[in-house]
């Protein structure tokens, strides 16, 4: 993803316009609430439960052997109750190319959170990609790989639009590349509050 960019003209193209112009019917017979799961192909099981589980802080619910699934599965959930968030399959015979799935994201509950998986993530030896804040959305992330290279992200407040409500205007967009920065110059109605100043760098 290109950096330090806002290209206001290319956000008016009519091809850009045209997409963020897509409507939505009123009359849906059904409202998606949430992602519910993602299911990874990966190329060493043992290898990525360790990750999801040591790293990320998942807990498995259920696996299931060859006979169930060709390379066998575990189903690991986040701290929402949910039964899983992400599956892992095993049996992949190479790392991911991101050609289709370009990245999935998990929402921490505070500012904080961030800042602790920043150094979690580094004492664990993740090779973080990106960290402060993005652009449309607005969150406040963590960018990396896993073991096989499918990209993950860890956000905290992202931007909440009603159904009928318009986005945050580019405008008003404050894209920063460090925790640090993203605290300090936070946009209009997001209030990142470190209770923790020890976990801020210079």
């Amino acid at each position: 993803m290109t950096r330090h960019v806002v290209d206001y003209a290319g956000l008016e193209r009519k091809d850009v316009v045209k997409l963020r112009d897509a409507k939505t019917p009123d009359d849906m017979p059904f409202s998606l609430g949430k992602i519910s799961h993602v299911v990874l192909k990966v190329t060493d099981l043992e290898r990525s439960v360790k990750f999801y589980t040591e790293v990320l802080g998942m807990r498995v619910s259920d696996s299931y052997p060859e006979t169930m699934m060709p390379g066998r599965m575990v189903f690991l959930r986040c701290a929402n109750g949910d039964h899983h968030g992400v599956a892992l399959v095993g049996g992949k015979k190479g790392p991911a190319e991101n050609s289709e799935l370009h990245h999935f994201a998990f929402e921490v509950d505070t500012v904080d959170e961030i800042f602790r998986a920043r150094d979690h993530l580094e004492r664990h030896g993740v090779k973080i990609h990106f960290q402060g804040r993005r652009r449309a959305g607005q969150q406040i992330a963590l960018e990396f790989p896993d073991p096989d290279n499918h990209q993950i992200e860890i956000c905290w407040c992202i931007d909440r639009i009603g159904p009928h409500a318009k986005s945050r205007a580019p405008q008003e967009w404050k894209e920063c590349f460090s925790l640090e920065e993203a605290v300090r110059n936070p946009p209009k109605g997001q209030k990142p509050e470190l209770k923790d100043k020890a976990l801020l760098r210079d």
